[in-house]
């Protein structure tokens, strides 16, 4: 069977989510069923993929989606824990007093808050942690996932301190056939990983400093009294030097530092530089900008979750509010990061199964890596001491967290084994390339030199499939590698643009717009999230791939 065949019947379970997700405004929790039992029945008569290894990608596939429902019950339960006991009524008073405009709270706390998160844990914890509290402080929850969504791209490539480019580049272009194209042309490995780092982050650098920008024009349009994208193109002075707060170090930090720190940095100093700049009013606009009454709300911006602030403790200081996220960003941070010997702590309490149903398949549980557990649900448990939290209270967060993770239970328990089973059909006895590569081959066959223009696309298809920029790199990287050799440009260019894409997909992947709506309660507008998030999707790439290919024309053969 042609590639172009293959690649027509591989793109049919996701032309199908789109379909009843985007154009019919299906739930995830219908949705990905009839799109799972779809893509089996392909992947049984079509590839012909043996059973066992069915079998086996669909149980590794459901313990991965077990992982990612830890991640949400641990951020409800940090949400309402927070909640019951006062701390978010304290948080909203600190942030209203740097600003009550809604487009510069959105910024400080998506774009620079949750990339900080991002390099720190990665894998949707920015969503599960900023969206709630975006909703604490007033946000429609609609709106709230929608805006963190976006804001947690740029940071991606570098999350889990560099695990997209460490690990999911590093680890896939570690073959005999790389290492000795490269020796041949005077690099050895760790040069080379470092520079797709920093390419990676010099090509991130234009959409990255216009992606606040672009985040608070989507709100405006979709969330303001005008629907305009006028007043969020208002605030595009505070916005680009907000971004320009982040990208800067961002940058500078992977040519110098290499590809672990960049995202981590980046957030950091830019928090420490865009607050007090604001609470100084440098190029924060005289207008404040405010959504709608909430009686004017539409119904689908509200979610299931109400966050009543706790006024028995109004005199919580802001200090004593903000010690839960505090330890979470130094519990992140010094667990993920390689060279202290906590990171080999929790690592070691893992548990790895055999090899699945005779394949070479098989998956892993480590409690402690999941950040729901440890820290998000360790905090929760700390909170009760800290703030002296009832029996009562904590019952109330923990039962209600436990109550609003069914329906994304049941999205994700679909959805990740679907995406699983697609990487896994190129075992096969007919040596058809798997569907994600058949896709990938058939768009190569077809752009060709407009390469780079495309190349950042198929790097958000990994993502939106698999939830992961990590994972995206994995499945593609050798693939782009590839392609690069055989159109004769820069191969650091060509992966690095795949792992800009992987990092840009993150903002429709279908697993984290899931995740992300079951913290604020949100049900049934998965595809309407999609739908929109595919708008700063698209110019991102877009403006992603066209420096990459002014790149490769500018440097020619002189980068590998």
């Amino acid at each position: 069977m042609s590639t172009g065949i293959l690649a027509l019947f591989a793109i049919t379970p996701i032309a199908i989510i789109f379909i009843l997700m985007v154009g019919f405004r299906w739930p995830a929790t219908r949705a990905m069923p009839l799109s799972f039992f779809l893509a089996l029945v392909m992947v049984v008569f079509i590839w012909e993929t043996p059973l066992n290894w069915i079998f086996a990608s669909s149980l590794n596939g459901a313990v991965i989606a077990l992982k990612i429902i830890f991640i949400v019950f641990g951020a409800l339960t940090l949400l309402f824990t927070l909640r019951e006991c006062g701390a978010l009524a304290a948080i909203k008073r600190g942030f209203s007093a740097i600003s009550p405009d809604r487009r510069i709270q959105a910024i400080i706390i998506s774009w620079l808050f949750g990339s900080f998160i991002e390099a720190s844990a990665g894998f949707g914890t920015p969503a599960a942690l900023a969206a709630p509290l975006l909703l604490s402080l007033g946000f429609p929850a609609l709106a709230a996932v929608m805006i963190t969504l976006i804001a947690n791209s740029t940071a991606v490539s570098f999350g889990a301190v560099g695990t997209p480019t460490v690990m999911g580049i590093g680890s896939t272009l570690k073959t005999p056939e790389v290492l000795a194209s490269l020796s041949e042309n005077g690099l050895d490995y760790n040069t080379f990983i470092h520079q797709i780092g920093s390419w990676s982050a010099i090509l991130h650098a234009i959409p990255g400093i216009l992606m606040p920008l672009m985040m608070v024009m989507m709100m405006t349009r979709f969330f303001g009294e005008k629907r305009s994208f006028k007043d969020g193109l208002d605030i595009w002075p505070y916005a680009i030097f907000s971004g320009l707060c982040f990208v800067v170090p961002y940058v500078l930090v992977a040519i110098f530092l290499g590809p672990e720190f960049p995202s981590i940095l980046g957030g950091l100093l830019g928090l420490i530089i865009l607050i007090p700049s604001t609470r100084a009013g440098f190029l924060v606009p005289k207008k404040i900008w405010e959504f709608p009454n909430k009686e004017k709300w539409e119904k689908n911006w509200n979610g299931s979750i109400l966050v009543k602030e706790n006024m028995e403790k109004t005199d919580l200081s802001l200090f004593k509010a903000w010690i839960p996220y505090i330890l979470i960003g130094f519990l992140l941070v010094i667990t993920r990061v390689r060279f202290l010997p906590f990171n080999d702590w929790i690592k070691s309490v893992k548990y790895v199964s055999p090899e699945l149903f005779g394949t070479s398949i098989s998956f892993d549980l480590d409690p402690l890596n999941i950040p729901g557990i440890m820290p998000f649900m360790l905090i929760a448990l700390l909170c009760i001491p800290l703030f002296k939290m009832e029996n009562k209270q904590v019952k109330i967060a923990w039962s209600e967290a436990l109550k609003r993770i069914k329906g994304p239970f049941v999205a994700l328990i679909f959805a990740v084994p679907l995406v699983r089973l697609m990487m896994q059909s190129g075992t096969n006895p007919n040596d058809y390339l798997s569907m994600p590569i058949a896709m990938a081959e058939s768009m190569a066959n077809v752009f060709q030199g407009a390469w780079p223009l495309i190349d950042p696309f198929v790097g958000a298809l990994g993502s939106f499939m698999a939830g992961s920029n990590t994972v995206s790199n994995m499945l593609f990287s050798l693939f782009q590698y590839s392609i690069a050799d055989k159109l004769g440009v820069s191969h650091i260019i060509v992966v690095s643009l795949q792992n800009i894409g992987g990092a840009l997909g993150n903002m429709i992947c279908v697993h984290n717009v899931i995740a992300a709506c079951a913290t604020v309660g949100l049900i049934g507008v998965e595809g309407l999230l999609i739908k929109r998030n595919l708008i700063p999707m698209f110019f991102a790439s877009i403006i992603a791939g066209v420096t990459g290919l002014i790149a490769i024309l500018i440097l020619k053969g002189s980068l590998f």
